[in-house]
């Protein structure tokens, strides 16, 4: 028992040897520390809590005090450096960026464009064709982002062509034909009109009209309309029109003599001849529903101005908007007065620079 008595008095008797030889700045740093010790503990809701001040203090205060006392503090030294290390990702916010960066969003449109556009293309071909355009794109991104924009690989993107897809991939070497009929004002005689349209241009040829269509006068109206085309005719191979009973085998038959094949469109499907019937509608909204015809002469002259309008200066929409014509003369920026020309007596405008 004196043993023990004799070994505390000695430790402490050291301690305060120690403690002498401790300059007055350490000693104000640990009566600093405790103070703060001592006021977090006072704020116990239930138990004691540090905020980021009281982190702040505490951190930079017990790096001025000795190793013996720093681990006889409320917080070890694991929880001060992560404290340092909170303070200094706070500071220093820049991103952390891991794995692949993403993908340019005009590469991603572009992407999508290409495997839409072209049904057969796959993730090969897709980056074949972006490295021709300048953009280096690994083979492993491409699926990547087809699965984001939630398209199928290419054997699941070929399917049947449908009818709009074969008539835009056909468009340059297809003709359609059709009929559109118009009441006389007078005496209330229905004429019909016969078309052909240049699918790939939008140009209208109007063949004739007549009051009565017989098949006879179809097939000798196929014929003329060949004829005005003249060599142009090759370049056409296929021609649409519906099932009506003016279009027979002798009308397929001077088709077929010119190189160009009749297709069909199926039984009451007037969608699949939509190029045609998009001009009937149009030809009907713009003029013969808002003109009194009154003769055959009349609808004759009519119809040959729209014409004239339709296939120079009307501007469609299929053609970004262009007129059917490809040698349409640019707009002259430098003529600033703009004038206006009417067609059919004022019911159309054309607008063009003058100067």
């Amino acid at each position: 028992m004196s043993v023990r008595l004799l070994y505390l008095i000695f430790i402490r008797v050291c301690g305060w040897l120690v403690l002498l030889g401790r300059s007055s700045a350490s000693k104000d740093i640990e009566l600093l520390v405790l103070r703060h010790e001592i006021a977090v503990l006072r704020r116990t809701q239930p138990k004691a809590r540090w905020d980021w001040a009281d982190r702040a203090v505490l951190a930079a205060l017990i790096r001025r005090l000795p190793r013996r006392l720093r681990m006889h503090r409320l917080v070890t030294p694991g929880t001060v450096l992560r404290w340092h290390r909170r303070l200094v990702t706070r500071k220093w916010t820049y991103p952390h960026r891991t794995g692949r960066p993403p993908v340019n969003a005009e590469i991603a449109a572009l992407i999508e464009r290409l495997a839409t556009d072209n049904k057969t293309w796959g993730y090969k071909r897709i980056q074949g064709e972006l490295r021709k355009l300048g953009h280096r794109v690994s083979a492993s991104t491409i699926p990547r982002v087809l699965k984001s924009l939630a398209l199928p690989p290419a054997p699941q993107r070929q399917t049947d062509a449908t009818w709009r897809q074969f008539l835009r991939t056909q468009a340059s070497t297809l003709l359609a034909v059709d009929f559109f009929h118009v009441d006389c004002a007078v005496t209330l005689r229905r004429l019909y009109c016969f078309f052909v349209m240049e699918v790939g241009t939008r140009y209208v040829h109007l063949v004739d009209v007549t009051a009565h269509p017989d098949r006879a006068w179809t097939t000798q109206q196929i014929r003329n309309a060949l004829m005005d085309l003249g060599d142009r005719a090759a370049e056409f191979r296929f021609l649409v029109r519906d099932r009506a009973g003016q279009f027979t085998a002798s009308f397929d038959a001077v088709l077929a003599d010119a190189g160009i094949t009749a297709v069909k469109i199926p039984p009451q499907a007037p969608r699949a001849n939509a190029y045609a019937e998009r001009f009937v509608r149009t030809v009907r909204a713009e003029v013969t529903d808002r003109l009194l015809i009154f003769s055959e002469r009349h609808l004759r002259a009519v119809l040959a101005e729209y014409l004239r309008h339709y296939n120079g200066r009307r501007p469609h929409r299929s053609r970004d908007p262009r007129p059917p014509p490809r040698d349409h003369p640019i707009a002259d920026l430098t003529k600033e007065r703009i004038k206006r020309r009417p067609v059919l007596g004022g019911l159309i405008g054309e607008y063009e620079r003058a100067a």
